[in-house]
């Protein structure tokens, strides 16, 4: 495409928010077109450059989501739940990209993606980066190799400041397990322990979540078996990495069809 593709940033006062104007900053294939936070934000009438802690860019700080898509060709949104549905609502009225990074929806959630997905270019993950999405390649490999006497645990731990549990990541790892068992993960997941748990069911998946200071992200799967472990895993040592992986899935879905994609679609790692 001869044209930079023109992206929206939502929730651009944030730490992901930032990271995603910076990050479109470096990639001369895209150009922020407008920034939007919340109406009330005080970043309001800011330049998203400047927040971001980049020279100025000449780009205010709306919070009008309609103004902001107005020619635009994608938006990019590590958000909440309810905002990226409203998003995905606009995404498809207008027929553009749609990118979301936000995790914690629930069902009532999914179906409005699903249904804004019949007109919208949505590319949803719970992880943009290549690392983890190979890594779940690789679980889902080891868990179909490994038979049910095997035990696999999900570890993560993110800074304090995350505020869904366990990570949207973790579930994406204990979902490719589960897929690898052919099983669905709601019927094989144990998240929280607590008191007299009885002896560890058999086939379940659990979680266990951590919290504090600054990481980024890391995660580990555990399988465990009689007398010996397997243990792989991913560090995130750069949020970026996932502004990154974030543009790359909004210029691989320009011009695609409508439809719920995901990471795995964008990377080519369908297995």
């Amino acid at each position: 495409m001869s044209h930079p593709m023109k992206l929206v940033v939502v929730g651009a006062g944030g730490r992901m928010g930032q990271t995603l104007v910076r990050a479109i900053s470096e990639n001369p294939d895209v150009v922020l077109h407008a920034a939007l936070e919340r109406a009330g934000s005080a970043l309001v009438g800011q330049d998203a450059g400047t927040v971001a802690g980049l020279r100025a860019n000449g780009v205010a700080i709306s919070d009008d989501p309609l103004g902001a898509i107005v020619e635009a060709h994608g938006i990019l949104d590590f958000t909440v739940p309810d905002v990226s549905c409203a998003m995905a609502a606009f995404a498809a009225q207008a027929r553009i990209v749609h990118v979301i990074g936000t995790t914690g929806f629930e069902d009532k959630h999914l179906n409005r993606l699903e249904a804004a997905a019949r007109h919208a270019t949505i590319v949803k993950s719970g992880n943009m980066s290549l690392g983890v999405n190979l890594l779940a390649g690789l679980v889902r490999r080891a868990a179909a190799a490994l038979g049910d006497d095997w035990d696999i645990e999900v570890l993560e731990m993110h800074h304090r400041m995350k505020i869904d549990a366990p990570s949207g990541t973790a579930l994406l790892l204990g979902k490719a397990a589960a897929d690898g068992r052919k099983v669905a993960l709601a019927e094989r997941k144990v998240a929280v322990r607590d008191g007299v748990t009885g002896a560890r069911e058999p086939g379940t998946i659990g979680f266990a979540t951590l919290r504090g200071g600054t990481v980024i992200g890391e995660h580990s799967v555990i399988f465990a078996g009689q007398g010996e472990r397997i243990e792989i895993g991913h560090r995130a040592e750069d949020r970026g990495l996932f502004g990154r992986g974030a543009i790359r899935a909004a210029l691989w879905a320009r011009g695609k069809k409508p439809g719920l994609y995901d990471m795995d679609d964008v990377l080519g790692l369908k297995d």
